[in-house]
């Protein structure tokens, strides 16, 4: 009875067989809810806030459908806020779907050989030994073009239109594709100096040194020559969305669009810019003193406050012309005072550029955000070629063209409504993290299910060579890889039993190329189909699976804490 007493009143806990069972279900339930969205031929999810104006949106993307649950089983928060699935869409940007999916189908296994009395711990150990099996499998097939470019585009291309097949921009996965490709290629990915060899080697392929002066200039080199730094950096591509005209009318230009109209009275074109970013108040023509009072026995007291106010307003306008520029930037509004000032000195001030287009555009024209102005040396300034005022759609936008961080360009999208446009970005964003990503690792695999056929294979191998209760977990590791392959198939209305066995007999077959091709219905080559991976992409959805997996069967018990107690003021 004491031990019953060390929880409060309202505190509660579930131990052994029932904690795990519950543990096991929360998260089954999470992988059933999103494995509908897998592959080319998945469904989408409408999600409907409870909040003010219930906003909907449409859309089928694994970590966005997770991100919008509130869930209160603890083991399914293993799966989204541990962030298993926001982890996997940081740093590859795709593969949240297939990473639960993963997770999930490991569990159900589990589930099975703990009904047959096998100690969790067995399992782990297993499922260890599986996804090292299964890794060094992968990388066994990999194929590297990183010298060949014409080849490394084509794999480029590849990877992107299977990235973007499951997803709306699926009908015009081509156009998209090349967006996207070329974006990212004009990314400059440079080693900044020229480190030695046997340094970059250390870096890339983690060599070792003996003795403590080779490490130590190791780690010198590292720190002076980066290596690729930067390569998953995609500030410099922007996103605009426009609705109207087809997914189809969208396109990629050069240089920075910025979503603002240039006011009246101010020049609509501007070559050789030179650009000053601020985020200042230029609306203090105004008195606005909160929590003041000003007490004044006339009116004309009244015009010399707003006389004083209107000189220092003068005083500051006076001080940003003095940089020598030609157009002035400001995240905070621009009265009608200072902006005839502006215009008076033949300036482009634009006002209220939302922070994100500020910060964006501040980088890509190599300036720095200012909010002081009395030292104009220590102020950097943007430059660009030229500033003009450009139509898309029935809306006017400010053009940046010929700027300094010559990679910048913008992708803007068309759609028929904003719902399209949101999934859009977020498919074509995927697609960007996905590129740039293997511009930085340039392994790639086949796609649609030939990765899990292939590493079922291997594992199904070392299952058979591996003595003692292991060996089941190895091969329940084996099945949950298969099942990827089975949901591609049932969710393009397929007989995934047909079709995971005709697989399974082909993969016996050297130098196989297999997979599902849900277009056909049928087996198809995947090396003709053109359906790719990136290999980066694999490897974290099979060890961030497995980890997440080993966690949950790690649980024993479940404690849930007594709620905070309001106090009661009177």
């Amino acid at each position: 009875m004491a031990v019953d007493r060390i929880f409060k009143d309202e505190a509660s806990e579930e131990k052994g067989d029932r904690a795990r069972m519950a543990s096991f279900i929360g998260a089954m339930a999470i992988a059933d809810l999103v494995k509908t969205t897998l592959g080319p031929k998945g469904m989408d999810k409408i999600l409907q806030s409870t909040g003010r104006g219930r906003a909907v949106m449409v859309t089928n993307d694994g970590a966005t459908i997770l991100k919008s649950l509130h869930i209160d089983n603890p083991a399914a928060k293993v799966l989204v806020a541990s962030d298993i699935s926001k982890v996997q869409d940081d740093e590859v940007g795709d593969g949240t779907t297939s990473v639960v999916v993963l997770a999930g189908e490991l569990l159900r296994e589990a589930e099975k050989l703990v009904a047959a009395k096998i100690h969790p711990m067995t399992i782990i150990s297993g499922y260890r030994m599986a996804a090292e099996c299964a890794r060094k499998a992968l990388l066994q097939k990999v194929v590297d073009n990183k010298e060949d470019d014409d080849k490394f585009k084509s794999d480029l291309m590849k990877i992107a239109m299977t990235t973007l097949s499951s997803k709306i921009l699926s009908q015009d996965k081509e156009h998209f594709a090349k967006l996207a490709v070329d974006a990212v290629l004009r990314l400059k990915f440079l080693v900044n100096g020229t480190a030695s060899g046997w340094a970059q080697r250390f870096l890339v392929e983690e060599v070792s040194y003996p003795g403590p002066d080779a490490l130590s200039c190791c780690f010198t080199s590292a720190f002076f020559f980066p290596i690729d730094q930067g390569s998953t950096n995609l500030e410099s591509i922007q996103i605009i969305k426009k609705p109207g005209g087809s997914l189809k009318d969208s396109f990629l230009d050069e240089g920075f669009i910025l979503d603002k109209k240039i006011g009246i009275g101010q020049p609509k074109r501007i070559e050789n810019a030179k650009i000053l970013v601020a985020n200042t108040a230029m609306d203090t023509d105004k008195v606005k003193i909160y929590g003041a009072r000003v007490r004044v026995d006339s009116m004309s007291r009244v015009a010399e406050i707003e006389g004083a106010e209107k000189e220092k307003m003068r005083e500051k306008v006076q001080k940003i012309i003095a940089h020598g520029i030609n157009c002035f930037v400001n995240r905070q509004l621009i009265y009608n005072f200072p902006e005839e000032l502006f215009a008076d000195a033949g300036i482009l001030a634009i006002e209220h550029a939302d922070f994100d287009g500020i910060e964006r555009l501040a980088l890509v024209t190599g300036g720095e955000i200012a909010s002081t102005f009395d030292n104009p040396e220590s102020v950097k300034l943007g430059h660009c070629k030229l500033i003009e005022e450009i139509m898309i759609g029935e809306d006017k936008l400010i053009h940046f063209s010929g700027v300094e961080l010559g990679q910048a360009c913008t992708i803007v999208l068309r759609g028929a409504s904003h719902h399209v446009l949101d999934e859009a970005e977020r498919s074509l964003h995927d697609a960007l993290c996905v590129l740039s990503q293997t511009v930085n690792d340039s392994r790639v695999l086949l796609g649609g299910g030939w990765p899990e056929m292939v590493m079922a294979k291997e594992v199904d191998e070392l299952a058979r060579k591996t003595p003692g209760k292991k060996s089941h977990a190895i091969e329940a590791f084996s099945r949950a890889l298969v099942a990827i392959p089975t949901i591609i198939a049932d969710n393009a209305g397929l007989d995934s039993a047909e079709l995971v066995a005709q697989l399974r007999a082909e993969h016996q077959k050297e130098g196989c190329t297999a997979g599902i091709d849900v277009i056909s219905g049928s087996v198809g080559d995947m090396a003709q189909r053109g359906i790719s991976e990136a290999f980066k992409v694999k490897q974290a959805v099979l060890l961030s699976a497995t980890e997440a997996a080993e966690m949950i069967l790690r649980v024993d018990e479940i404690i849930t804490c007594a709620p905070r107690q309001r106090e009661n003021r009177m």
